[in-house]
């Protein structure tokens, strides 16, 4: 009886063992480990994945084309300079723009007086503009570019640029200097019109005032607007706008007005400026001076530019710079 008992337990004990081996786990799923947790909490997050750099610079489409200028500092340092940058008169301006046939633009202030402050050298690798003794009206923008020329005509090499506008603060002067205590400002209803009352200092607070009647003109951003680098635009001039204005400046507890201007109104016809070229001597020997003279008639407050061939020469353009 006992064998019996026995046999029968131990084969209930065989088809136990047969059932459980039989039960296969679902696809792609492995034994637990002992200790292992089995549950997945549910709330638990999923840590978004970050673009890495490149992917992030690569949503922009539109890269910014690097600047080719450079700031000479102390020491012998060279940084880029910024869009704006503020410097005490006095101290001396080195720029350098990367390139063998660069082409500079700087404040007409400069030019005009044919001031020996400003060198403008071409070196084999690079541009360099230097000047020395820097005074608040050499306020402005500096920039250059690269030249691609073909024979004796150059041109702006759009992808190779750099420019930074500069303040000269000097004691005294809020406004930057005027050659003239009077000017004449051109309202042409085709094109805008400035008031050029441009500051030394760029938190100065600048405002613009009529002489008669006297009240203040309200720069409110739809007819007139105030920039820094220019002064105040009349954006659609009209005869109303005509009179004498003139702008007071604020900064450091201190004010300043500005030159007077006289707005015109003025419908000029639009058309080709006339241009006539004259020379000192049709004829001179070697080793003689010759002066050449090109005047150019034209419409009011349009920037000209100059552009000469000579004999002998390799590659050169005058310009009338902007301010």
């Amino acid at each position: 009886m006992k064998v019996w008992l026995l046999l029968g337990l131990l084969l209930v004990h065989e088809a136990l063992e047969d059932a459980v081996t039989g039960q296969h786990l679902p696809k792609n799923k492995r034994p637990k480990e002992p200790g292992e947790n089995r549950i997945k909490p549910a709330n638990k997050k999923v840590k978004p994945k970050i673009p890495k750099i490149k992917d992030r610079l690569s949503v922009d489409s539109t890269p910014k084309t690097p600047s080719i200028m450079m700031q000479m500092m102390d020491k012998g340092r060279f940084q880029k300079p910024a869009a704006t940058l503020s410097l005490t008169a006095g101290q001396t301006l080195e720029l350098r723009c990367k390139g063998n046939k660069i082409g500079w633009s700087y404040p007409a202030y400069l030019d005009t007086f044919k001031d020996t402050r400003l060198s403008v050298k071409q070196h084999e690798r690079y541009g360099q503009l230097t000047l020395v003794n820097s005074t608040a009206a050499d306020t402005g923008e500096f920039s250059c570019w690269g030249q691609l020329c073909t024979g004796y005509v150059c041109r702006r090499d759009e992808a190779k640029t750099g420019s930074t506008y500069i303040f000269f603060t000097e004691k005294g002067e809020i406004f930057v200097p005027s050659p003239s205590y009077f000017d004449v400002v051109y309202l042409n209803p085709d094109r805008q019109a400035v008031v050029p009352c441009r500051v030394t200092v760029l938190s100065a607070r600048v405002t613009l005032h009529r002489e008669f009647p006297a009240k203040e003109i309200p720069a409110n951003g739809t007819d007139i607007v105030y920039d820094v680098k220019r002064g105040f635009v009349y954006l659609q001039p009209h005869s109303d706008h005509q009179g004498v204005v003139y702008c007071k400046a604020e900064a450091g507890g201190k004010s300043q007005i500005s030159v007077k201007y006289q707005l015109l109104y003025a419908e000029v016809p639009r058309g080709p400026p006339s241009t006539t070229i004259s020379a000192s001597a049709n004829k001179v020997k070697g080793g003689d001076d010759v002066s050449v003279l090109c005047t150019v008639l034209g419409e009011p407050d349009v920037e000209v530019e100059f552009r000469w061939i000579y004999p002998g020469q390799k590659s050169h353009i005058l310009g009338v710079p902007k301010e």
